[in-house]
């Protein structure tokens, strides 16, 4: 067994603290990761907190996750040590339904194992995170991270990068299209970088205009405050596609009203109230609401490849583990610009 070193809550109301547990030595087709940076994603938050109600400790959290290959089983073909790599938000899945055959292994219909809160796929092995000084995982559940690119910036592109990058590419965001994104934090930055950099004529859509010179500065055209009423009743039925980032709740159906005919609205935020929705704004307009979850293997790797060609990576503010309860609380209030990034050389100061 391997000896790991992190950082747990070991309940819904601590604070995370140190925690030693143990990773499995590795079998023929693993590969043992030195973990470089982990990203804080609100996620996190939520489960450490117990606020989707499906929490178990002590959890590891962290699926955000930049290393470099240390070891690896004799059957491994896809990386040697060395290797740059990253592992997002699941480490296997059943490989046998239709969605893991078509590359779609995060809607596995076995379940995917997810990389922290999570049981391996005996069922009863809990899974720890990338708040953590080492990992052991399958090859087929990692990615090749492209050289020349800020490690510390890169790992939020495993989730808050994939996440927005998808549905981008599955609804087909290009050149001239007028694409809106709900909401400027981890995710919404992302998603203005992705579609700016498409060719698209983008927008953010934020409830303040404080954010504006970022959003410009981000590649956004335009910047809508939605809780002016004259500015969103100039742009009604303006947009081809508009990507809502906002975990809040919120009045979706005025974000309907801003599409145009046979216009597209996913959501990739997670409110914890269900949103109400009218059926008339979508009925006259013939308009749609959709919703993405992550990616699959093949199209995360393809997302960091073109990351790599493109330089593009996340917005991040450095940070020892040490900091980690006080980034979750100025993450709650969306003090920071615009995702954590944990240095994992702070777990042994």
């Amino acid at each position: 067994m391997i000896r790991a070193h992190g950082y747990a809550a070991q309940n819904a109301k601590s604070p995370l603290v140190p925690f030693t547990f143990e990773r499995r030595d590795p079998g023929d087709h693993d590969v043992v990761i030195e973990i470089l940076y982990c990203g804080i994603c609100h996620s996190d938050i939520h489960q450490v907190r117990n606020e989707w109600g499906n929490s178990t400790y002590p959890m590891v959290p962290g699926h955000e996750i930049v290393g470099r290959v240390s070891a690896r089983g004799k059957g491994v073909t896809k990386f040697r040590e060395g290797d740059l790599v990253g592992v997002g938000c699941f480490v296997d899945s059943c490989r046998e339904c239709g969605s893991c055959k078509e590359g779609e292994e995060q809607f596995c219909t076995g379940g995917a194992t997810f990389t922290y809160n999570g049981t391996e796929r005996d069922g009863k092995t809990p899974t720890f995170g990338g708040y953590s000084s080492v990992l052991v995982t399958n090859e087929d559940y990692v990615l090749r991270v492209p050289e020349g690119l800020d490690l510390a910036a890169v790992a939020p592109l495993l989730c808050a990068g994939i996440t927005t990058y998808s549905p981008l590419r599955r609804w087909k965001a290009s050149q001239g299209q007028r694409v809106g994104v709900v909401g400027l934090g981890g995710l919404g930055h992302m998603g203005v970088k992705f579609a700016a950099s498409f060719g698209c004529e983008v927008t953010v859509i934020s409830t303040s205009a404080r954010k504006e010179a970022d959003a410009r500065r981000l590649g956004a055209s335009h910047f809508l405050v939605s809780t002016d009423p004259s500015a969103m009743a100039k742009a009604m039925g303006s947009f081809d596609f508009i990507l809502d980032t906002v975990s809040a709740s919120h009045d979706i159906n005025a974000l309907l009203g801003l599409l145009r005919r046979d216009g597209t609205l996913v959501l990739v935020g997670a409110p914890d109230k269900p949103l109400e929705i009218a059926a008339m704004g979508l009925i006259f307009g013939r308009k749609t609401i959709a919703g993405s979850l992550i990616g699959g293997i093949r199209e995360t790797q393809e997302m960091l490849d073109y990351c790599g060609e493109k330089g593009i990576v996340s917005d991040v503010e450095v940070i020892p583990m040490q900091q980690v309860d006080a980034a979750y609380d100025r993450t709650v209030k969306g003090d920071v610009r615009y995702r954590f990034s944990i240095d994992m050389k702070s777990l042994s100061t």
